[in-house]
């Protein structure tokens, strides 16, 4: 059995072992710090530790650390740093609720072929700007069973903090590529690996999503909140699709949705009921 390195206190603000850490508020959007991933609380920094990512280090108070003991068994080659509470909210520069942080290398990017080439069960996000509602789109494919998600050049990044934080980690299992331009027609990897392209729209030419003939392989395509899917990217779709809602609300939260729209595409497929269409 592995040996964790051990556990070094500290209690200076300004140790430069802490430098992955330091400023978080700021250093999050620093060109020098983007090749840099910040996990955030117990299950994400667990996630973390368990995915190809390759960790640098772990902040954090003891009780927190103490959770995370099994894990770091398996990870002896990460750096574990203990301070207190109030040192901890010194060096990120906010207060840190969750009680521990993973910094870890940024990995390189990957080719969208490489993502959909053997098929599967996808989204795509055109213009997805939110990070919030990025981060719980990446927990909702891992939730569903989906194999990848892909983004347009105007979507946020899915490794900013929050995002990561709100995906629960799940983003580092999640294989994930952005299209490059022109946009939609970098879609066509889809055509390429036989995936259907389902476009989520409530406009009333839409069938339903629960009565979509889907097979093994496709994709939803999801637009941000408000503007929706742009038509270049409606028109590249293989279909449209919306979900049915009681008159008078004729749209969901993105992140809400996807995962409506992924639990009707995959019953029967990952969960053993029949589908409803």
């Amino acid at each position: 059995m592995s040996t964790p390195r051990p556990i070094v206190t500290i209690d200076d603000p300004d140790d430069p072992r802490l430098a992955d850490f330091r400023a978080l508020i700021d250093a999050d959007v620093r060109p020098d710090r983007r090749g840099i991933v910040i996990a955030e609380g117990v299950n994400v920094v667990d996630r973390l530790l368990r995915s190809p990512y390759r960790a640098r280090a772990i902040l954090g108070v003891p009780g927190k650390l103490a959770a995370l003991a099994p894990t770091l068994t398996a990870a002896p080659d990460v750096a574990v740093y203990e301070v207190d509470k109030w040192l901890l909210s010194d060096v990120v520069g906010f207060r840190v609720t969750r009680g521990v942080l993973a910094s870890a290398d940024r990995p390189a990017p990957v080719s969208p072929a490489s993502v959909v080439g053997g098929g599967g069960r996808f989204v795509v996000l055109e213009g997805l700007n939110d990070f919030e509602n990025l981060g719980s789109l990446f927990r909702n494919a891992a939730a569903f069973g989906l194999n990848g998600v892909l983004l347009d050049r105007r979507c946020a990044d899915p490794l900013y903090r929050r995002s990561v934080r709100v995906s629960m980690g799940h983003v580092f299992s999640m294989p994930f590529a952005v299209l490059d331009d022109p946009w939609p027609q970098s879609m066509s990897v889809f055509a390429e690996a036989d995936v259907p392209v389902l476009a989520m729209t409530p406009r009333a030419a839409a069938g339903s999503v629960f009565e979509a003939d889907v097979r093994a392989s496709w994709a939803v395509l999801l637009g941000a909140e408000g503007p929706g899917l742009s038509e270049q990217a409606l028109a590249a779709a293989s279909e449209w699709r919306r979900i049915p809602m009681s008159d008078g609300v004729d749209s969901l939260n993105v992140a809400t949705a996807g995962a409506v729209a992924f639990a009707a595409l995959s019953v029967g497929r990952v969960f053993g009921e029949p589908n409803a269409g």
